[in-house]
């Protein structure tokens, strides 16, 4: 079953093909990337993620009276860099607002924002999808905030307010710099939409994480998607209502939330239902999305000029100077990779999706040959991750790590089965690749006297074998050498052993 066929079925869900047949799906992504400045936005607070709660606040972004907000320039710095690469207009003069509203987990009761007067403006974002083909998805606006605190519901079955016995607060989030991307309407994708926004999303991720401005882990919050999804009648040219389903935290479940939300919606407007606008949250265990709380309009939130911050007017010179900071894009990359490595399209994407590539592209800096470097993340790590449940790039090793072992290999130290158990050793932890291979004895053997010893010991144990080498049967050798290479515990190079007893059969 694909990720987006993962749905759940206690709510009621109209048949994907029934949707696609009579609505079209209209979608709107809006992502929050927390940028990974050392400061917060507005204070010289740290944004050390995992810190001790309720540690790194101070009275700007706890909004105690009397407190002055500053900007931080490498946010505005890295939110300008953002703007360029998503080929957008930077805004040559703009402010910050006041966007009102009550959270337990905001407290200035207020977020500062960009309401009218974005830093960039009117972009685009070529994706490419898993046939090779390219979608434009365009940008709206990229737009400067600080994130809020975070919430802790305790006591409850579901982590949400609902049940909880009593709520804690971490301020320490409150004030990170974040930026804010929001696409215009994506329409006409019909079948592909959850496709579409997945492709998006990792497309996105890839360009901020080549800009090096965040982070970008989702899993810790660091990016944020919020998908908004709506239901237009075939043929109607009114848009249908939305839903924001909020804080989507991986990219497979971008993919599975809008699909859930399209078959979902599907069914209310089919059983003569309205859609409410509302914001819904994503349930990672079984896919599904639940409702949150009725959606405000901008008018809701009372906009109005931040007045104790300076407009933001990045200079013309500036902007050009950070556009010659860009990096190559990531599909740029990718192509002359692919073409230099000579790999197919399918090859390609399957080191994209597995999340090897740029591992690979580590290693091989790191002096390993791009093929060798290859098989090992795409097949052996790729198996070691998969067996503890983890991501390829969380596991233990890192890419100048098991370069290392690729050139022990190359140098003769290590044989093929030698250099999976200094890997081994790596992952559990007990060192560099040659101190596990100290440790472990893995080198293979050099002292051919000793080698001798044992090919003799072993021709001697079964003459019969022996007798069948002299009279030309060479494949019987393959006895002989496996007998060898227990006695040597692994560490005899296989190729010697078979020359050297073809020798001593001669």
């Amino acid at each position: 079953m694909t990720a987006a066929g993962q749905l759940a079925t206690t709510t009621e869900l109209l048949d994907y093909d029934e949707v696609l047949a009579r609505f079209e799906p209209v979608m709107g992504m809006e992502v929050h990337v927390e940028l990974h400045t050392a400061t917060k936005m507005f204070c010289g607070c740290p944004t050390t993620f995992g810190a001790e709660p309720n540690t790194q606040v101070c009275p700007v972004c706890l909004g105690l009276p009397g407190s002055m907000p500053v900007v931080n320039e490498a946010a505005v710095e890295s939110a300008i860099r953002i703007g360029l690469a998503l080929n957008c207009s930077i805004t040559p003069w703009g402010r910050f607002a006041r966007k009102n509203y009550f959270y337990p987990d905001q407290p200035k009761n207020y977020q500062i924002s960009q309401y009218d007067e974005p830093i960039a403006t009117e972009g685009y974002l070529d994706v490419v999808l898993d046939d090779g083909t390219t979608w434009r998805v365009e940008i709206e606006r990229a737009h400067m905030e600080e994130d809020t605190g975070k919430s802790l519901h305790v006591g409850g079955a579901t982590g949400r307010i609902h049940g909880a016995s009593h709520s804690l607060l971490d301020y320490n989030r409150a004030g990170v710099p974040l930026v804010e991307i929001v696409t215009k309407t994506i329409s006409g994708a019909g079948a592909r939409a959850p496709e579409v926004a997945r492709a998006y999303v990792t497309a996105l991720r890839d360009l901020l994480k080549a800009l090096d401005v965040s982070d970008v882990r989702m899993d810790q919050g660091s990016m944020r998607c919020d998908a908004n999804i709506s239901l237009m009648p075939i043929g109607a040219t009114e848009l249908g209502t939305r839903t924001e389903t909020k804080n989507v935290n991986s990219l497979k479940s971008v993919e599975v939330a809008v699909h859930y939300e399209m078959r979902r919606q599907g069914a209310v407007l089919s059983a003569g239902g309205e859609v409410i606008q509302e914001t819904r949250h994503f349930q990672e265990a079984d896919g599904t999305t639940s409702a949150g709380r009725r959606k405000e309009t901008a008018e809701d939130y009372r906009y109005f000029p931040e007045p104790d911050l300076e407009p933001v007017a990045p200079s013309a010179e500036w902007v050009e100077e950070l556009r010659g900071t860009l990096p190559e894009l990531p599909w740029i990359r990718r192509a002359r990779i692919q073409a230099d490595w000579g790999l197919s399209d399918e090859e390609m994407r399957d080191l994209v999706n597995s999340g090897a590539l740029e591992l690979v592209i580590a290693t091989t800096e790191a002096g390993a040959p791009a093929d060798a470097a290859r098989s090992w993340w795409v097949a052996y790590l790729s198996q070691q991750a998969n067996t503890r449940g983890v991501e390829l790039a969380e596991l233990p090793i890192t890419p100048a790590q098991l370069a290392r072992v690729i050139a022990l290999v190359a140098d003769g130290t290590l044989a093929n089965k030698q250099a999976r158990q200094a890997v081994d050793g790596v992952l559990a932890g007990e060192g560099e690749p040659d101190e596990v291979v100290a440790t472990r004895e893995l080198a293979v053997m050099r002292d051919d006297s000793a080698l001798q010893a044992a090919v003799d010991a072993a021709l001697a144990a079964n003459p019969d074998i022996a007798e069948k080498i002299r009279a030309g049967k060479v494949a019987a050798a393959g006895k002989i050498v496996g007998d060898v290479m227990k006695a040597t515990r692994g560490q005899a190079d296989p190729a010697q052993v078979k020359d050297m007893v073809i020798a001593a059969c001669s």
